[in-house]
């Protein structure tokens, strides 16, 4: 009799253990008004990109690594040969010195013009008495006469003494001109990394003679990473920058949500699209070129009320999806047509399901249907 108390015991209360189980593993389906969204294929970029293109010709004579390289900002990528450029500059800065030194020799002229016009140094020949009297007795008369003008002959000296120094400083700021263009050019014949990243594609080798606009590497930053996408101009309505939507990536079939970054201004005059950019979270596993779908609200399609339950209610028997649905002490199966993924751990019903069913949540294997009274796993009662 003791022995037959304690069963009975032991069998109510794993009766009790079962019954507050299948409460806390129940779920009561709800409806919700589903927005019609559209999904939509897109390509994985990095958020920078740049392509680096030969500016002038010659010959590679350093590349600073293979594609998945990783480099710092201001890392020098490629480097081209600038031996005759070299000696170009050194030429450039000859001339630049010569230039120079002509304008400092026409500014002397010009001051000695200026404030010493008739100096002896300047005279043609003769001793000392032979100039004071041409200078005294000879000009005024030739002046007085009207054959010469020494007012004037002074202001042509002047002027010509003056335009040496003018020409002697053009020739120096086309000599400077020249060198900063060298200079230009040696700064061409390297392509250093403008931010932090890797090199996503090489197009040369060390040792390869390149010619102007030929591309040189693909170098992106792949730690921030977007998906861009040709929305059709009906849909664009449904997006605004900050936004968040639903996506998909083809890696690892992963299912998160997406920022919208940038949507450009205008369409495609001919597939009357809209370029649209998303942020991906930071560390998604995904890459660059790799394929994404976003699904995008469409206002012009009213909303859907459908039901939603959780992922871990539904049973597959075959291909076929279904659910158990708790009525008083049964439990019944019921086929159920699966719509979208809400997200990681929700999906929508289409069909099988109405607002207040109340389903079964993570079911043994080889449940079945039938009366639930007795827990599945207690020990048969004896007699």
């Amino acid at each position: 009799m003791f022995k037959q108390l304690i069963k009975i015991t032991t069998l109510f209360g794993l009766y009790m253990v079962a019954c507050v189980t299948l409460a806390a593993e129940s779920y009561v389906v709800r409806e919700y008004a589903i927005p019609t969204t559209v999904t939509l294929g897109g390509t994985v970029v990095p958020y920078k990109e740049v392509t680096f293109s030969a500016q002038l010709s010659g010959r590679v004579e350093r590349l600073a690594g293979e594609e998945g390289s990783a480099f710092p900002k201001d890392t020098v990528l490629v480097a081209l040969n600038d031996n005759e450029l070299l000696a170009q500059r050194r030429a450039a800065i000859a001339q630049m010195m010569n230039a120079d030194a002509t304008l400092r020799n026409a500014n002397v002229q010009y001051n000695r013009e200026l404030w010493s016009p008739n100096s002896p140094a300047q005279a043609p020949g003769g001793m000392g008495m032979p100039n004071m009297f041409d200078q005294f007795f000879t000009k005024p008369a030739s002046d007085f006469f009207g054959q010469s003008s020494t007012f004037l002959d002074r202001q042509a000296d002047l002027h010509r003494y003056g335009t040496q120094m003018e020409q002697a400083r053009n020739t120096l700021l086309q000599a400077q001109s020249q060198l900063e263009q060298i200079d230009a050019k040696l700064r061409d014949t390297v392509s250093k990394a403008p931010f932090d990243g890797v090199v996503t594609k090489k197009f040369i080798e060390v040792g390869d003679t390149v010619q102007a606009g030929q591309p040189l590497v693909h170098f992106a930053d792949t730690r921030y990473l977007q998906i861009t996408v040709d929305v059709p101009a009906r849909l664009v309505a449904g997006l605004s920058v900050g936004a968040r939507v639903p996506a998909r990536l083809d890696v690892a079939n992963q299912l998160l949500e997406v920022r919208v970054a940038q949507i450009f201004p205008t369409a495609d005059p001919q597939r009357h699209t809209v370029t649209v950019k998303f942020d991906l979270p930071i560390g998604t596993r995904t890459g660059p070129g790799q394929y994404a779908q976003v699904e995008i609200q469409d206002l012009t399609i009213p909303a859907q009320t459908l039901a939603i339950i959780p992922k871990s209610a539904l049973v597959w028997r075959g291909s076929l999806p279904g659910v158990y649905v708790l009525e008083q002490d049964r439990r019944a199966l019921r086929l159920v047509r699966i719509g979208r993924e809400m997200d990681a751990q929700n999906v929508s019903i289409l069909s099988g399901l109405k607002a207040g069913d109340n389903i079964e949540l993570n079911p043994t294997p080889g449940t079945t249907s039938g009366w639930i009274t007795t827990p599945p796993n207690s020990p048969p009662q004896n007699k």
